[in-house]
């Protein structure tokens, strides 16, 4: 049997067929070498680590309990499973999404193509907006523009049990996957979400401790060159307009009527977009400018206090 793609699968357990001389039994072992090979030449990135995820959420198992279990024999029910899962990470569906969860700062989340993926820099993110809410203060309030999938306001919640945290976000899509990660973790008495522009759902005064952001960055030309994977993505959480800041740099603008006397703006950039950034915000009056480089040195996360 073949993939839509041309390409012939190259493991015999792709089959469904039952146990017997001409189709024996299958280890895991066997799978995460094979499927590991297959993926690599797919050209999927990190190919162990994706058989791995999808070879695990197939058993019902942690990633790392397959390592004591190389020689356990896989059931044809948990085949079946995952002869589906590597169906759909070899024509390129984020893996992600096949899984349809994912874990972002030590908690699980649910994925799909509703909203952009969470992505390890947007950790650096929050972790810069946890320094700046130290303690417990009750009555404080974050914003989230642009929540997507409520990772990052949901997070801040479940740091700090005295904040409150209002997600916005365009798509009511995102908006529905929010609300769900939100009640997955319970905290939908902290977490609210609206439909709007930016900052255009809130009342333009001075309430918030916090405004986080994770808006779309990267310039329009540069869209059709990403990795078919983050192709999958909604374009609207992609698309940063021809210099990869048209709604940052509103944002900088406009954040500065929500936020209290001494509140943070904390943003995540593209690379070689620091500079600018931080131009932006001295232009409209911020002060206290901080920068966060990601594991490969690039900054990733700059914000500023205002007033």
């Amino acid at each position: 049997m073949q993939l839509n793609l041309g390409t012939p699968w190259p493991w015999a357990w792709y089959t469904p067929c039952t146990h017997s001389p001409l189709h024996p039994v299958v280890t895991v072992l066997e799978i995460l070498q094979s499927t590991t090979a297959y993926f690599a030449q797919r050209g999927i990135e990190s190919p162990r680590l994706n058989i791995e995820h999808l070879l695990a959420d197939a058993l019902g198992k942690r990633r790392l309990d397959l390592y004591l279990e190389f020689d356990r024999t896989v059931s044809e029910h948990e085949l079946g499973i995952l002869r589906a899962k590597v169906r759909r990470r070899a024509e390129r569906e984020p893996l992600q999404h096949v899984l349809g969860h994912w874990d972002f700062f030590g908690r699980r989340f649910k994925t799909d193509r509703r909203a952009l993926i969470p992505r390890p820099e947007t950790e650096l993110l929050v972790e810069e907006a946890l320094i700046r809410l130290p303690g417990t203060v009750p009555g404080r309030l974050a914003i989230d523009v642009g929540t997507g999938s409520g990772v990052i306001g949901i997070t801040l919640a479940l740091e700090r049990p005295d904040l409150q945290v209002v997600g916005i976000d365009q798509s009511e899509q995102a908006l529905a996957l929010a609300s769900e990660n939100a009640s997955l973790h319970q905290v939908t008495s902290r977490v609210r979400f609206a439909a709007g522009d930016l900052l255009s759902s809130i009342v333009p005064e001075p309430a918030a401790d916090l405004i986080v952001a994770n808006l779309p960055y990267i310039p329009t030309a540069q869209i059709a060159g990403l990795a078919a994977e983050v192709r999958r993505d909604p374009v609207a959480a992609l698309d940063g307009g021809p210099d990869g800041l048209q709604l940052i740099r509103r944002l900088i603008r406009d954040a500065r009527f929500s936020l209290k006397p001494g509140g943070f703006l904390a943003l995540e950039i593209g690379a070689g977009q620091a500079a600018e950034v931080g131009n932006l915000l001295a232009a409209e009056k911020y002060r206290d400018i901080f920068t966060r480089k990601d594991y490969q040195g690039v900054i990733r996360v700059v914000g500023a206090s205002y007033g």
